[in-house]
């Protein structure tokens, strides 16, 4: 879908396709109100009574202050509500846990550690991960390195990145850990004649107290595999529960989202200054100059919702002001419309 045109791809359908979650999503709708709604958090004895609920497409999670509380009330609830829509409760996923000993949650665990919360990646996940990266590595014996490191680099990285807001780094120092020796017994295997010096000069360099696996393009470029610990831990920002970019009047908190994010990467940093540039430094809407104390929002000309993308073609800066203000304009030219 782009631009509110469908188009047909060649790629085919993934695995894991979108269709599964939306289903789950259009089912469960509604269930987090009736849990609110039971259980609300005002009132008297209301820390008694108090109910969180968290959910991802078909995967959720409901806390509670007691374990009679979940087992007694909370759960025929979930049942009762699931039957209405000719859906069962997993009863080899549904488990009733205490924090201390925690639970996994989206491929990461949640537990606590002498009464602090932390959040980490899970050992299933941590287990599947290393044996998906070693089976790359062993169905290809004769792969060229660059090659290998091609194959590779997009598994870890994207790993790492999903897990990069949690509590991480011992999990990816022990991931890159794990790496370097499948590697390694990989180059070995491929030179049992030679001397582990002479493995060691062709494949590795030696980089500021680390071995770093490195191989040559055909075309002379040099790639290196990545190493998980080059992620930096960034605690995610919160969405709001109810916002979506296909609500009305929440774009510009998206776009203001994107403006946290963004000033917290210095990568993207260089393209907030590239688009300043590129615009002499003022914004398009009024003709003034934009600088630190002025402020400024990343505004998507075509909005997302429409097809646009994040790229720098379709981002301009604005002040803060001139930014609610096109909004407000484009909101009502809209409802008018209509």
């Amino acid at each position: 879908m782009e631009r509110g045109v469908f188009n047909h791809t060649n790629s085919g359908t993934p695995q894991g396709g979108i269709i599964s979650p939306v289903l789950a999503n259009m089912a469960l709708d509604g269930l987090e109100k009736e849990l609110m709604q039971t259980f609300r958090k005002s009132g008297y004895h209301s820390a008694k009574h108090q109910v969180n609920y968290v959910r991802y497409a078909d995967d959720f999670i409901c806390s509670g202050s007691s374990r009679e509380l979940l087992g007694n009330e909370v759960r025929p609830l979930i049942a009762a509500f699931m039957r209405e829509r000719g859906l069962e409760l997993s009863e080899e996923k549904t488990a009733i846990t205490h924090i201390d000993k925690g639970f996994d949650f989206l491929g990461q665990n949640v537990r606590k550690y002498n009464g602090k919360m932390l959040i980490k990646p899970s050992k299933k996940n941590l287990k599947n991960f290393l044996c998906k990266v070693r089976e790359i590595i062993k169905r290809n014996p004769t792969l060229p390195a660059w090659k290998l490191i091609g194959q590779l680099n997009p598994v870890i990285r994207g790993w790492a990145t999903y897990h990069r807001h949690v509590v991480a780094k011992e999990t990816f120092n022990y991931v890159d850990t794990q790496i370097w020796r499948a590697i390694w017994r990989w180059c070995v295997r491929r030179h049992p004649r030679k001397g582990l010096r002479w493995i060691a000069g062709r494949y590795f360099s030696f980089e500021g107290r680390r071995w770093i696996f490195k191989a040559i393009t055909p075309e002379g470029k040099i790639l290196t595999l990545f190493r998980a610990m080059e992620t930096p831990i960034k605690r995610h920002i919160k969405i709001k529960g109810e916002a979506t970019p296909y609500t009305p009047g929440m774009e510009i908190y998206f776009e203001r989202r994107l403006d946290l994010i963004w000033k917290g990467k210095s990568k993207k940093m260089k393209t907030v200054v590239q688009l300043w540039k590129r615009q002499g430094k003022h914004c398009p809407q009024c003709g003034q100059l934009i600088t630190n104390q002025t402020g400024w929002n990343i505004h998507h000309r075509i909005r997302k919702v429409m097809g646009g993308s994040d790229e720098l073609t379709n981002l301009e800066l604005l002040h803060p002001n001139c930014h609610r203000q096109l909004h407000s304009r484009e909101a009502g030219a809209h409802r008018k419309h209509l």
